[in-house]
């Protein structure tokens, strides 16, 4: 669930020289939070400009200026949500000695982000880029890649620990990283269901299972 989207500070600078250093009428980061909500509840394609400006507080000149289009205000969302809910978390699996606690760590915490009650449910990623139409090549492509990204860091995740002698070399990284990172998104749907935090939780349990069995002689040494 991570990537870099597209960011719009080209435009911002040049709108700061048009204005000349004049303080903006609104906070962009708040402004960037209420388009983050109604992405999340409404999806890309369905929320609209006048839906966006009205969530925002701003007119669409502000929007234009500040965001370039919907497009970048879009990956600018995903970015600023990758960054505020899911960038810690990912530095934190990454660098756990342990894969096992690694991974059911990881879990645990994904449950309780996509719980969240600061946020709406569910996973944007997952959630609020489906359905897009075929010319929206930008957000389908980036969205793509916030995906593929994940399951990268499980891949390269899971290789560590075949160096580290935790898992055995013929391990399937591929396949076993596709499967934690459908894991993953899954649990975003089963959040946007209606689940508790506690059958969530459960749910995420079950990722650690899906490990090959521990090294033997490595438990004692990793887990204790």
């Amino acid at each position: 669930m991570s990537a870099n989207p597209h960011s719009a500070a080209k435009t911002e600078h040049q709108t700061e020289r048009q204005t000349k250093g004049r303080p903006r009428a609104f906070d962009r980061e708040t402004a960037l939070r209420q388009a983050l909500r109604l992405f999340w509840e409404r999806g890309y394609e369905p929320a609209s400009m006048t839906e966006l400006c009205a969530a925002m507080g701003i007119k669409p000149p502000s929007l234009y200026a500040a965001f370039g289009n919907k497009a970048r205000l879009f990956l600018e969302a995903v970015d600023y949500y990758e960054k505020t809910y899911w960038a810690g978390v990912e530095e934190r699996f990454m660098t756990e000695p342990d894969l096992y606690r690694a991974v059911d760590d990881f879990f645990s915490e994904a449950a309780r982000i996509l719980l969240s009650p600061e946020t709406p449910c569910g996973c944007l990623v997952v959630l609020a880029a489906v359905n897009i139409s075929a010319n929206e090549r930008e957000v389908i492509d980036t969205i793509r890649k916030c995906r593929f990204a994940m399951k990268a860091k499980f891949a390269e995740r899971l290789r560590r620990a075949i160096q580290d002698g935790q898992i055995a070399p013929d391990t399937d990284v591929p396949a076993l990283a596709g499967a934690l990172n459908t894991l993953l998104e899954g649990l975003s749907l089963q959040a946007r269901d209606g689940l508790f935090l506690s059958e969530l939780k459960a749910i995420a349990a079950y990722a650690v299972r899906l490990l090959p069995q521990q090294q033997e002689g490595e438990a004692g040494e990793t887990r204790g």
